[in-house]
């Protein structure tokens, strides 16, 4: 398999003066991009950087993520990505785990680190550095197993852990992707979420095809639909709370994707109710993947044209993976059953860095422990019901919040869910509820705790219901349920 160095360089011999990549401030043909990539490996050697050295990447999305991406394949020194919507003790954190040596970023990002790390920062100081080296070159020979990448897991259950990623698994997710996507040569990627996050594997999809990549730094519903028209694009990569954002804007109007082919949702598991208003607003337009940092973004695929059919599905197993569905001995268990979905493939990390207990705990004879719990139909399509930590368990018997969520949101008025177990002396757990309206129509506790009385079991109910304002979420946009769960047990203690 090739590396992300060698597709780049193949795209740039191929489309020397093409469009490789633009965001508000400016563009890079392929030819710049490259020279400019080439100067930046310059520049690391110059600081004593080498292959398997690390560097930091700490900016808002812009186009220079992009060529510093090009810059670690070539040169093979390690990107860490760090989110900028991040605490600084939060980075310090991360770079120490890492052992980084240079920080690259936007100045008023690396400031408030707590650090003596090697800075450059984007800008004037960036633009030196390429003009002082450029027509450098770099002959450091790279193969597919090489580290590309360390990208630090959010750390919703302790210290964030460094996901150790390859060019062939970042390779194997973007044929994945290009695969679900239904991408061409005459596409244009965009990127609106996060670069250090799920939108920068979609970037990768690129290389492939030699294709322009546009970059837009934030997501306000109305400017963006404009954008996307305005630019071109035709595919991006949304996660599900963008997706309700954008539908349920009031001035949203579907014709003003008129030049979006594919919309790649992922990131976490979206309502089959708030699915299928956005394909009866859109039409079939969304092509949904399953998967996580370990394992990027295509553990399962679910084609556009088969989404309306099965809503509440992730798809079917993805082309660089062998999916079980397992149970707590790790005996594979037959379809239908509910258990942790588990995988193996070149998509999967190498492992954690500088954590060899958690690799083992995660990769157990090389399968990919993802956490998740669900079911595979005899068709092959996955179920997701739930994540293994978030299960209530309320007088003995299990309670998947997810599915109690999905009753929720069948209500017109409703925007988004959350639900939680919180510890009960009696049942051991209770379920409580939060709702987030979405302003078109009240939303009465009533009719909310009727309508799960309609669609399920009397004891899966919320036994207390909240209708707030927001509901706390992460810098990619996911809903923390420990977050919230500890908000609720410090209110009623």
């Amino acid at each position: 398999m090739e590396t992300i160095g060698k597709l780049a360089m193949k795209s740039a011999a191929a489309y020397p003066n093409k469009i490789a990549v633009k965001d508000e401030r400016r563009s890079l043909t392929f030819h710049e991009l490259m020279q400019r990539a080439f100067a930046l490996t310059a520049y690391f050697a110059k600081v004593g950087l080498q292959k398997g050295d690390r560097f930091a990447v700490l900016s808002s999305n812009r186009l220079e993520h992009i060529e510093l991406d090009v810059a670690a394949a070539i040169s093979g020194v390690i990107k860490v990505p760090l989110n900028y919507r991040l605490h600084p003790k939060e980075h310090e954190y991360m770079l120490d785990d890492a052992d980084v040596q240079l920080i690259i970023g936007e100045s008023e990002l690396i400031k408030p680190i707590d650090t003596v790390i090697q800075a450059l920062t984007i800008g004037e100081q960036y633009e030196q550095v390429i003009e002082q080296n450029r027509g450098a070159t770099c002959t450091t020979e790279i193969v597919e197993e090489d580290i590309f990448a360390i990208m630090y897991t959010s750390g919703t259950t302790g210290n964030p852990k460094g996901v150790m990623l390859s060019h062939r698994n970042i390779i194997s997710g973007a044929l994945s992707l290009a695969l679900a996507c239904e991408t061409d040569y005459d596409d244009v990627i965009g990127h609106v979420a996060p670069l250090t996050h799920g939108s920068n594997f979609l970037s990768h999809v690129a290389w492939l095809y030699g294709l322009t990549q546009v970059v837009f730094n934030k997501f306000e519903p109305e400017e963006f639909v404009h954008n996307l028209t305005k630019e071109k694009v035709t595919v991006i990569f949304l996660v599900p709370t963008m997706v309700n954002l954008m539908i349920q804007h009031p001035k949203f109007d579907p014709k003003n994707l008129s030049t979006i082919k594919t919309i790649n949702m992922a990131g976490s598991s979206i309502a089959a109710s708030k699915l299928e208003q956005a394909l009866a607003l859109t039409g079939p337009i969304f092509a949904q993947t399953f998967g996580q940092v370990e394992a990027p973004m295509c553990i399962t695929m679910m084609p556009k044209r088969e989404l309306g059919d099965h809503l509440e599905s992730c798809g079917r197993v993805g082309p660089f993976v062998d999916v079980k569905i397992v149970d707590a001995q790790g005996t594979e268990l037959p379809a239908g059953e509910v258990g942790e979905i588990v995988c193996k493939g070149s998509l999967v990390m190498k492992g954690y860095w500088n954590n060899e207990q958690a690799t083992n705990e995660t990769l157990r004879g090389g399968w990919l422990q993802t956490g998740d719990l669900g079911w595979k139909s005899e068709a092959g399509y996955v179920h997701i019901v739930d994540r293994k930590k978030d299960v209530i368990i309320s007088g003995g018997v299990n309670i998947y919040p997810r599915e109690v969520e999905e009753v929720l949101n069948k209500h017109d008025g409703v925007k988004e869910t959350c639900v939680i177990g919180v510890p009960d002396d009696k049942w051991g757990e209770n379920v409580i509820a939060y709702v987030v309206p979405n302003g078109t129509k009240p939303v009465m506790k009533e009719e909310l705790l009727q309508l799960c009385l309609d669609h399920m079991a009397s004891f899966k109910k919320p036994k207390e219901m909240y209708i707030v304002d927001e509901l706390p979420k992460s810098s990619y946009g996911k809903i923390l349920k420990r977050e919230l769960r500890n908000q609720h047990v410090e209110v009623q203690s």
